[in-house]
This record gives structure tokens, C-alpha cells and sequence, in this order.
């Protein structure tokens, strides 16, 4: 599995030949995007930000498009979307976390959440996390102190914090690996097999934007 992080929210994972593409950035946000083929997309929720299903439409990829809620298995991977809540770009939103099943590993992708406490199905549907994407930059997001909170409570063995950076939360990275007493080199991207999972609890990654 290789995990790059194009910035904002979009996230993009490949395994094989298979390849995810989280919150993907529109042609029409003002955020950096980027465009590649991805056989999956995720959208945590309907704002240029998240949902830039063109930008990972390319060539003969034409990918599925999961955008809320429900159970899903496409190509051996299998998806649940949660219900949660988000005030991004200053509007009450619905926003579906995403739980992954691939490779014998688990990811869980936090989306666009605002809230430290999840509702309490929500909550229970997510088990043994292995890869936890938190966004930490506030702004109708989790704020850092809040988004550490949250992640730890789920107890991954991996947190990786996004949305930062480019939406003009520069300092929320730095207070964030306060919080978690860690201050981890910034790596290009993240290539992990099961067994590099062995041992670790709550470790933070940081991806440099690709």
C-alpha cells in the first residue's frame, strides 16, 4: 500500500493495481489539485474541495463514486460510510467517515468532522483502526488540540494528520505534533505492508504534500 497526500483532503492510496482516491480537489476549488485515474473515489462532502470526482476521471479510469453513507465492496475492497457532522466553509454539514477494509489492513478516513465525540453508532462501527486520517486545521474542521483527542480515542496504530497547509492553517501541524509530543520527519509518501504495523500505537505520520 503507498499513501500520498495531495494536500487539503485528497488523499491517494494504491494497492496493486487498484487505486483510492480520498476528498479528491475540484478544477474549481481554490486549493492545489491534481488528476490521475482512480478505480474508487470517496467523497466526504459535496463542496469543491471534497468532491472533485473529474480530477480522478482519466483515461479509460472512469472510478466508482462512494459519497455517503452505507455499506459498499468494490474490486475486494470493502467501504461503511458514517454519519457524522462538519461546519466547513462555515455551513452545518453532513459528513460521512469512511472505514476500509484492504490488504488486511484497516484505514479510517475522518473526512471534514467537527466534533471530538462521534455519535454513538457511528462510534461503534469503527473497530480496530490500523490507519487514521484526522484533519487538524479547524476552520468547520477539528481543530488540533480536539482532532488528537479524537484520534487517539480510536486508537489506531498509525495517525496521519491532513488538512492543513494550503487552507491557510499554517500553524495547525506544529500545535498538532504538540499535542501528540512527536515530532516525526516529513515523509514523500507512505509505503506499508501489514507487518510494519507490528508494535506501533498512535504513531504519527506526516506526509509532505505531493
Amino acid at each position: 500500500m503507498i499513501i500520498t497526500y495531495l494536500g487539503g483532503e485528497f488523499v491517494k492510496i494504491q494497492f496493486g493495481d487498484t487505486i483510492l482516491a480520498f476528498n479528491p480537489v475540484s478544477k474549481d476549488s481554490q486549493l492545489k489539485t491534481a488528476k490521475f485515474g482512480a478505480d474508487i473515489v470517496l467523497c466526504s462532502l459535496n463542496h469543491l474541495d471534497m468532491n472533485g470526482v473529474d480530477q480522478v476521471t482519466f483515461g479509460d479510469k472512469k472510478p466508482f463514486v462512494v459519497s455517503g453513507p452505507g455499506e459498499y465492496e468494490i474490486k475486494d475492497v470493502f467501504i461503511k460510510g458514517l454519519s457524522s457532522q462538519s461546519g466547513y466553509d462555515g455551513e452545518k454539514r453532513i459528513n460521512t467517515i469512511y472505514t476500509v477494509a484492504l490488504e488486511g489492513m484497516n484505514i479510517c478516513f475522518l473526512g471534514a468532522v467537527n466534533t471530538p465525540e462521534l455519535p454513538k453508532d457511528t462510534d461503534e462501527a469503527i473497530e480496530a483502526v490500523d490507519i487514521l486520517f484526522v484533519p487538524i486545521g479547524g476552520g468547520g474542521v477539528l481543530e488540533p488540540s480536539n482532532a488528537y483527542k479524537l484520534a487517539v480515542s480510536i486508537e489506531p496504530k498509525i495517525i496521519i494528520p491532513i488538512h492543513y497547509g494550503d487552507i491557510g492553517m499554517k500553524d495547525a501541524l506544529k500545535a498538532f505534533l504538540k499535542e501528540a509530543g512527536e515530532n516525526p520527519k516529513p515523509e514523500s509518501r507512505l509505503t506499508l505492508k501489514k507487518k510494519d504495523l507490528e508494535g506501533k500505537e498512535a504513531d504519527v505520520v506526516v506526509l509532505e504534500q505531493e
